[in-house]
């Protein structure tokens, strides 16, 4: 072999050097630039809703949500703590609410994917029940707990449990049978296949439950917080409308969004890290 043969057949390939180099290069800035781009594009809406409602006199009253004065109090709001203040009594109503779902949710969605005559029995009156509003609830709620606090909780768990009920039973129903039987040859007791098989097996449909249930909590969230508390984030919009004061109600609503979005990523970042399935990126 000549040495230019050689050296042609060591040196790379332009297609090689663009899917070595450039290629995850792209693939691993684009999903930012996509992001950016989607950001930019909200942002340029909300400014021009902004500027018409400015130059409005019917609607000047309301110029307070465009974003410059919505980000400078949002801001203030930051340096002095009024934000951490407002958020900490949210997430805690939210997490306590959730955690009561995960509690009732996931050992009756277990029951549901395993047992056909249990299944065939609670799927009317569960799926009833899903469709009631859970405000609806709210009389009850209000009634039937001594504290605000507790009446709010209530409220996000009857709005959290459906999706974690039934996300968990689809994924008992999606389990290899297979699996089951060679645990069984092996000698595995109820409890071991509860926790060596069943639960990592439906660990990703539960996550993907629980993300579901999130967004409708978090939903939920601020409507449950116009009862009687005095704290949270439902409770400061609240205020901020009777007091007109429309930047910090505007503030309030993107760390809502912010908070919103960051449960919902933490959620993602669990799924990627339990699912047994590897996607290959575009």
């Amino acid at each position: 072999m000549s040495a230019a043969a050689i050296i042609q057949a060591g040196a790379p390939d332009a297609d090689d050097s663009q899917r070595g180099g450039a290629g995850p290069l792209w693939r691993y800035v684009r999903p930012w630039l996509s992001a950016l781009l989607g950001m930019a594009g909200l942002l340029g809406l909300w400014m021009v809703g902004g500027w018409i409602v400015r130059t409005n006199p019917d609607l000047s009253a309301f110029a307070d949500f465009a974003p410059g004065p919505t980000f400078d109090r949002l801001w203030r709001m930051l340096q002095s703590g009024e934000a951490v203040a407002m958020s900490g009594p949210s997430l805690y109503r939210v997490g306590a609410g959730l955690a009561v779902a995960m509690a009732i949710g996931v050992p009756i969605g277990i029951l549901i994917g395993r047992s056909p005559a249990i299944r065939e029995v609670t799927n009317i009156p569960f799926q009833f029940l899903r469709m009631i509003s859970p405000l609806s609830w709210m009389p009850i709620a209000v009634m039937a707990f001594a504290t605000w606090d507790g009446a709010i909780i209530f409220l996000i768990a009857v709005a959290a449990i459906w999706p974690i009920l039934f996300s968990t039973a689809a994924g008992v129903r999606r389990i290899d049978p297979a699996w089951l039987k060679v645990a069984r040859n092996l000698g595995a007791r109820p409890f071991h296949m509860l926790f060596v098989v069943i639960l990592p097996a439906i660990a990703v449909d539960v996550l993907n439950g629980l993300r579901l249930a999130l967004g409708v909590a978090w939903v939920i969230l601020v409507p449950a917080e116009y009862l009687g508390v005095t704290s949270g984030l439902g409770y400061a919009i609240n205020d901020a409308r009777d007091t007109l004061e429309y930047d910090r109600l505007a503030a309030t609503v993107v760390i809502i969004g912010v908070i919103g979005f960051a449960l919902d990523f933490a959620c993602m970042a669990a799924i990627r890290r339990f699912n047994w399935v590897r996607e290959d990126r575009a």
